[in-house]
């Protein structure tokens, strides 16, 4: 057996000639670790840890430069113009089921370019898009304090209970979560008492002075498959509706659209977001491209995560 077959649990480190003579073989030469295992005399499984050490000692340096197209090229730049927006962050074309882990890369550039700091406060709203964000790795933010942006909601869809996103953000950022124990559409006795409930009240007042909000934006309900239980999606109010965020909807002018039972939403109002310094807005996919035109004309949002092919449907639009 060769030695660098043998107890390599046991072994620190592998001769760095070794690792330079795996390397430069895989890197440099395009050889397959069969072929390199038969050059140096040892098995596969070696030459994988060859090359693992290799890159730990720092022996080997991989960087991956992003496309022109995405963040810092014309494509984002062009669409921050169209739309009257600060930054737009773009991935690459989305696809399968999943949105999370294609868009969560975009919203951890947003987030790091956004300055937080300890003691901040980082709104998050409803829906989906922003729930599959918050399960996936976005930085490091300690002492930063998330709060739901709207209250939750009957459904039993985890992505309809706002705490739950917030529970999962502050999880993955190291962040402080403070929960909105409301739900967002209560009926009028309710809604009164809430505003004098001390828990409910805290959470309001941080709306007011929120540093940063992620908000999902909603494509037009008389389209969407699943709305939440309060929307009365045939109310005669949102059939000029195309889009909401934090479930207040507004028409293709970005104007606002009330419905029956809309005046005692728990959830920051659409003022509330336009003055929010660092707005982020997560959405991908032809349905929303209305919504995300409309919902930047109001103002709810300055900057916008979203894929290379929703950006190049955006730009068609405001053309």
């Amino acid at each position: 057996m060769n030695a660098a077959d043998a107890a390599p649990e046991a072994q620190a480190r592998f001769p760095q000639e070794l690792m330079y003579a795996a390397a430069s073989q895989y890197y440099l030469e395009d050889a397959t670790q069969a072929d390199i295992a038969k050059r140096l005399g040892v098995s596969r499984a070696t030459v994988s840890r060859l090359l693992t050490e290799a890159r730990r000692h720092g022996i080997v340096e991989i960087r991956v430069h992003r496309p022109a197209t995405l963040e810092e090229g014309p494509l984002a730049a062009e669409v921050a113009a169209a739309l009257g927006l600060r930054r737009v962050f773009l991935v690459p074309r989305v696809g399968g089921p999943a949105l999370g882990p294609w868009l969560a890369p975009g919203l951890a550039r947003a987030l790091a370019a956004a300055g937080l700091e300890s003691g901040d406060v980082l709104l998050v709203s409803s829906g989906s898009t922003v729930y599959e964000c918050a399960r996936e790795s976005l930085g490091r933010f300690p002492g930063v304090t998330i709060a739901p942006a709207v209250g939750g909601q009957e459904d039993p869809q985890p992505w309809f209970q706002t705490n739950e996103t917030t529970r999962l953000l502050a999880e993955r950022i190291g962040g402080v979560p403070s929960y909105l124990y409301a739900p967002a559409q209560p009926g009028p006795e309710l809604f009164y008492s809430l505003q004098h409930e001390p828990s409910v009240r805290k959470v309001m007042d941080l709306w007011a002075h929120a540093r940063c909000a992620i908000v999902g934006v909603g494509s037009p309900p008389l389209t969407r498959q699943v709305v939440p239980a309060f929307v009365p999606r045939h109310a005669d109010g949102l059939r000029d509706a195309v889009g909401d965020v934090c479930s207040r909807f507004y028409d293709r002018d970005g104007g606002p659209v009330g419905y029956p039972g809309s005046e005692r939403l728990v959830a920051t109002s659409l003022e509330q977001l336009r003055r929010i310094p660092v707005s982020i807005a997560v959405a991908v996919g032809p349905e929303k491209v209305l919504s995300i035109v409309a919902g930047a004309r109001g103002g709810y949002f300055n900057q916008l995560v979203t894929d290379a092919l929703t950006a190049e449907s955006l730009l068609s639009a405001t053309r």
